[in-house]
């Protein structure tokens, strides 16, 4: 079976309902009766045709797919198999990391083979796509999807997302899968930090920070692309025919499938932007979206649209066929149950294997953000309180768990427990709730830090408070945490703080009051056990932020590749009052840690900074480049990283931006030289007539350990 014999053979109908999305559920039975007998009563689609829905989201388990599609197939006439889809976000069984911590790692490789290792689980699960990897850039830490999000900055998003679009497909074997990227486009610029809200982005700014990703996914081979919830330029990106048709088809040549979100086309009415939802299918046809997830626009319009001439035949063969041609390439119309394997699937999901990556996930995305010379923890150790409310419990392993499980993932009491054994004790000092009070466990909790040599204290939030619809005002720990740890610092001074949290946080007072501070992100299934082995020594924390942490909410949103203004208050001022500059009458402009920080047990210092030349001709190149050593007492990583600031341009350039990176890991004592390829491509921007060129001008270079080191070289770029 082909995909265009297929669609030769098919009616309108059946046509149109092959661009449905409906959930598994609908397809499944128990005892011979349909849990759900027909279609979903909100969707109100004919019964003749619910058997020619095209795809189906939200599967749970290998058994689950082969029932559903069993059930599909006896109930169809016509026979073609729909293909599973699912939220397989970071992780499906075994988790990994939160997206937002696998960035941190500043590892593009590491987010290659999480992403590998999720296809594998899912794929014997039945699941044929994932809606990832999401490649929203995002400046505001309110905003719950963060989480999900690789951070601030356009290369490095780039970078990622290509590696997680390769790491999920690969050559489409049996254990591949097909990426989404998601969400097409700028829905990290959500205004106020608010889920679904309203986006305003000049052209420009959508073009130089938040579309390179989603093309970097696009050049990388992406098969889909989900469009967002959001506007761009005041229309439904469902129906924004300029974003997807002009844009995302025609100028980048993308011809795979566009999905929209969950409901989004009937949603473009609530917008104010179609009168109703006949108008929303006209809208999203006319924009080339093929696939409708979870609202009836399509199938209750399409045919009528045809009808009356609004809408041709050819449109929707055209769509029907990019979505054929995706199960043809999956393998689905010769084989419905592809990959699916129930045996294999309980022996390869959260086996040995995938614990081994994710816990090394987790001890390579967390980010040391202070140490005050207690970390590393001796083994030897002859006690250890490990306290708070997240010291004990599975459920920070992050959210969209996808088939993860609180029960599978390792609490940091276990991971301890596995080092030091019973040397470890345990209270939870307080509630992880965010408006919690109770101070009823604090005192047991300040006994047991009494006794012990150290405390581990698992501070944060709890992982439901980060993710889709779960956006926050209040972005600092609960007060409740900091009166715990004033407490415990009374009579134990040997404190580490692991910070579990799905955001960057505004947590000054801890940086002012804590000795040590290991954000751990959420970790995933491995949480515990990676904690633990870099609290202890067994590794080395190497990984640095890709989210601004502000120092006060009132600072965000924040981000390192800012515009400067025309009164800037210098950086030597920043903790001085400057009146009549751009500053706070409160706080510094800088932030608590700036893009690009976190520190290791070792030390790495940089020297020979140097550029191979202070001119560069088009079509030449000239290199940047520094040596770093290890001048510490630990084997340990550093991520190198190469910024480039336009001096002057048609248009004003930020501050400072990320051109390269790498990761480079020294023995004590060891020195490597890194060098930086500087061409004209290098230097592209979209300039005052909107043309994506190198102006003639001057540049500096840094190389640093992160976005506050300083230039070290000018160089000018000339015909």
């Amino acid at each position: 079976m082909k995909a265009q014999e297929i669609l030769s053979k098919m009616t309108l109908e059946e046509k149109i309902y092959h661009l449905v999305q409906m959930t598994t559920m609908t397809y499944l039975k128990t005892d011979g009766t349909n849990i759900v007998t027909g279609p979903d009563s909100t969707m109100k689609l004919d019964k003749e045709y619910i058997y020619d829905v095209g795809t189906l989201l939200n599967l749970v388990g290998a058994q689950t797919m082969i029932d559903a599609q069993t059930n599909f197939l006896n109930g169809s006439k016509r026979k073609v198999p729909p293909v599973f889809m699912q939220d397989v976000i970071h992780g499906h069984r075994t988790l990994y990391p939160i997206n937002l911590g696998v960035a941190a790692s500043f590892d593009p490789k590491l987010a290659h083979d999480v992403a590998k290792m999720a296809a594998k689980e899912a794929s014997l699960d039945g699941v044929g796509v994932t809606f990832a990897p999401m490649v929203d850039l995002v400046r505001d830490p309110r905003w719950g999807r963060v989480m999900e999000s690789s951070g601030e900055d356009p290369y490095l998003n780039s970078q990622m997302a290509k590696a997680t679009v390769e790491g999920y497909q690969g050559d489409m074997g049996k254990y591949n899968i097909a990426a989404c990227v998601k969400h097409f486009a700028a829905y990290g610029a959500a205004e106020a930090g608010r889920d679904y809200n309203t986006v305003d982005v000049s052209e420009r700014m959508l073009r130089e920070y938040y579309l390179p990703s989603y093309k970097a996914a696009v050049d990388a081979g992406v098969k889909m692309v989900m469009t967002a919830f959001n506007i761009v330029d005041s229309v439904p990106c469902s129906g924004n025919k300029w974003l997807v048709k002009d844009v995302l088809r025609g100028e980048w040549g993308f011809d795979g499938v566009v999905i929209s979100d969950y409901s989004a086309f009937e949603e473009m009415i609530d917008h104010g932007y179609c009168e109703d939802k006949k108008e929303c299918a006209y809208r999203a046809m006319e924009a080339t979206s093929d696939i409708e997830m979870m609202s009836p626009c399509y199938a209750n319009h399409l045919k009528e649209l045809v009808e009356e001439g609004k809408i041709s035949v050819e449109q929707i063969d055209a769509a029907v066929l990019r979505v054929l041609k995706l199960k043809e390439e999956l393998g689905v119309l010769d084989n419905p149950y592809r990959s699916v394997n129930v045996e294999e699937a309980k022996r390869v999901q959260v086996g040995p294997e995938h614990r081994a990556i994710a816990r090394y996930a987790a001890e390579e995305s967390a980010v040391l953000l202070k140490n005050n010379f207690i970390l590393p923890l001796s083994k030897d150790i002859k006690s250890v309180a490990v306290i708070g409310p997240n010291a004990d419990t599975g459920a920070i392993h992050g959210d969209w768990p996808c088939g993860g499980k609180v029960d599978e993932t390792i609490t940091v009491l276990e991971g301890v427990k596995n080092i030091v054994g019973d040397r470890a004790v345990y209270a939870k000092g307080c509630n992880i709730e965010y408006d919690s009070t109770d101070e009823s466990m604090i005192d047991e909790a300040v006994e047991v830090a009494r006794e012990a040599d150290a405390v581990i204290l698992c501070l944060g939030e709890h992982q439901s408070y980060s993710g889709e619809g779960n956006c926050r005002t209040n972005i600092e720990i609960p007060r409740v945490q900091y009166k715990l740890l004033d407490k415990i610092l009374e009579v134990n001074k040997n404190v580490v703080v692991a910070l579990f949290t799905g955001r960057p946080l505004a947590i000054s007072e801890l940086d002012e009051k804590a000795p040590a501070i290991l954000n751990m992100w959420m970790p995933g299934t491995e949480a515990g056990n990676a904690t633990a082995n870099l609290i202890f020594g067994n590794a080395n924390p190497s990984g640095k932020i890709t989210m601004t942490f502000p120092r006060s909410l009132g600072q965000v949103p924040i981000y390192y590749n800012a515009f400067n203004t025309g009164r800037p208050k210098l950086p030597e001022y920043d903790f001085n009052r400057v009146r009549f500059t751009s500053s706070y009458l409160d706080s510094p402009n800088s932030p608590l840690y700036p893009f690009g920080y976190g520190l290791s047990y070792t030390e790495f210092e940089y020297s020979d900074l140097k550029l191979s030349a202070d001119t560069l001709t088009r079509g030449g190149k000239i290199i940047a480049s520094a040596k770093i050593k290890n001048v510490g007492k630990y084997k340990g990583k550093e991520a190198v990283q190469f910024y480039i600031h336009d001096l002057f341009g048609s248009v004003v350039r930020p501050v400072k931006e990320l051109k390269g990176f790498e990761k480079i890991e020294l023995d004590v004592g060891e020195e490597k030289t890194v060098e930086f390829e500087i061409t004209e491509e290098t230097l592209k921007f979209w300039t005052k007539d909107m043309k994506f060129e190198a102006e003639n001008g001057k540049f500096d270079v840094f190389i640093g350990k992160s976005s506050a080191c300083k230039p070290f070289a000018t160089f000018e770029l000339v015909d």
